[in-house]
């Protein structure tokens, strides 16, 4: 007789009481677990770098009652920490006879014809160049240890540099002497569907010409973009989503190399925008373990790290679960269900109309539809708070599944959907919800949100710092 989880959530978001946590369905099977006697199994990534991570976890024997239960905790763990650390080769060690047929089971799903084909593909081949691989070893055998190489990357401010930061809608940046800020600018451009990779590279181009007029010579580079980039190249990246691949591997890919070598192959460096907003916050607030989470376009985070570096992770948390019901809120993108762009972006704004009571037009771009959203909140409309409370909730019992796998203790909230009151409903709801769940976490947690001229200039300040000269 299968098993099920009874699953209290005790501050329902006030638009989806049907939302289960990740947190408290991770927890629910912990004690059943505790309660019925479990079996250790650690999960180890390995990127083609040479870094090594592991997770350990306590699961049930794949019994016909718990199969489905223990299967679905291990699948979720691991779709987590794809996207939170990445790797190309999945290693579970363990007693065979649970490791055996977790592995079977979870080379059909991570494969090219499974659910989870998506994340098979692209992070494998996409962001790694080789086949996902999946493989179990027993007890004790698994011969590498867990290491990480952090970035020494950032806090360098002496010199002339340019800083910049790659949009979807506009790019920035800023001509840095010592440090302060002597020229900045925002320029519209529209990559996402720009089939000439010429047009991204002359866009970069100008913004970098403009900021070195303002400068008496050019010392150092640092960039950040949306996307996935190791070493400067780019594996991965929405704004050249147009480009064809066989284009993008062949101009794109090294696009910042050729940049670099304009420039006189002076110290340059690009990195997720994510991880430069963290670092933009780490280095306003004068803190460390900082996470930051943008909710706009999509969901970007970035992490800098207790000892203020950035750990070579994905932090791509877009494609990371924190709902564990099935077949509800489907990202188009992976065909995943419950992930964390359905509920921390302009998409979350668009799913929660319906269930708020809004009708706007289908055809109705996300942003227009969040700038109407906006203007009811400066109306007080009741409507348009309850989206924000629940986005709020959504975003408390979601801190709470993070702090299990990074070290938080300042949280910088930024993105176009924290803009105005509305924001300040989401902060004020999760602080309630975290409260409610874990009073000593919401005690150590602080919440930040950047000033505008940290808008304004943050983040280009952090990215010109990455290079060392």
């Amino acid at each position: 007789m299968k098993k099920n989880l009874n699953i209290n959530v005790p501050i329902k978001p006030v638009l989806d009481h049907e939302f289960i946590p990740a947190k408290l369905w991770n927890d629910s099977y912990r004690d059943l677990v505790a309660e019925e006697g479990g079996v250790s199994v650690i999960i180890y990534l390995q990127q083609n770098n040479g870094n090594v991570f592991s997770y350990k976890a306590k699961v049930l024997e794949l019994s016909e009652g718990n199969e489905d239960l223990s299967v679905k905790y291990i699948e979720r763990l691991v779709k987590f920490l794809l996207w939170q650390k990445g790797g190309c080769r999945i290693t579970i060690e363990g007693n065979a006879n649970v490791v055996d047929p977790l592995v079977s089971k979870l080379k059909a799903i991570y494969s090219s014809e499974g659910k989870r084909s998506f994340d098979c593909e692209f992070i494998g081949s996409k962001i790694y160049g080789k086949a996902l691989e999946i493989e179990g070893c027993s007890e004790g055998s698994f011969a590498l240890k867990s290491q990480s190489k952090v970035s020494s990357l950032g806090r360098n401010l002496e010199g002339c540099r340019i800083g910049f930061d790659l949009g979807g809608s506009d790019r920035k940046c800023a001509a840095l002497i010592d440090g302060k800020v002597v020229y900045s600018e925002e320029i519209t451009w529209d990559p996402y569907f720009q089939s000439d990779h010429n047009y991204h590279y002359e866009g970069i181009q100008n913004s970098l010409k403009n900021a070195a007029a303002h400068l008496p010579r050019v010392d150092a580079i640092g960039g950040s973009a949306a996307g996935v980039y190791v070493d400067t190249e780019v594996r991965a990246g929405s704004l050249f989503r147009g480009v064809s691949d066989e284009d993008f591997e062949k101009h794109v890919q090294r696009i910042f190399f050729k940049v670099k070598e304009d420039w006189g192959n002076v110290p340059f460096e690009v990195v997720n925008d994510g991880e430069v907003t963290a670092l933009a916050g780490s280095m306003s607030i004068g803190k460390n373990a900082v996470l930051g989470i943008s909710l706009g376009t999509s969901q970007a985070v970035g992490y800098v790290n207790s000892d203020g570096f950035i750990e070579p992770w994905l932090n791509e948390l877009a494609f990371a679960p924190v709902d564990y019901r099935e077949e509800v809120a489907q990202d188009e993108w992976s065909g995943d269900f419950g992930c964390g762009v359905q509920y921390f972006s302009q998409q979350a704004i668009n799913r929660l109309l319906k269930p708020a009571g809004i009708d706007l037009s289908d055809e109705m771009p996300f942003p227009e539809k969040l700038k109407a959203v906006q203007a009811l909140m400066i109306e007080g409309d009741e409507r348009a708070k309850n989206i924000y409370q629940t986005i709020g909730a959504y975003l408390g019992y979601s801190l709470l599944h993070y702090a299990e796998f990074y070290e938080i203790e300042n949280l910088l909230l930024l993105g176009r959907v924290t803009t105005g009151e509305g924001g300040d409903i989401i902060i004020n709801e999760a602080k309630r919800v975290l409260k409610t769940i874990d009073p000593a976490f919401f005690e150590k947690l602080r919440f930040s949100t950047p000033s505008e001229t940290d808008k304004r200039h943050g983040q280009a300040i952090a990215a010109a710092s990455l290079p060392k000269i």
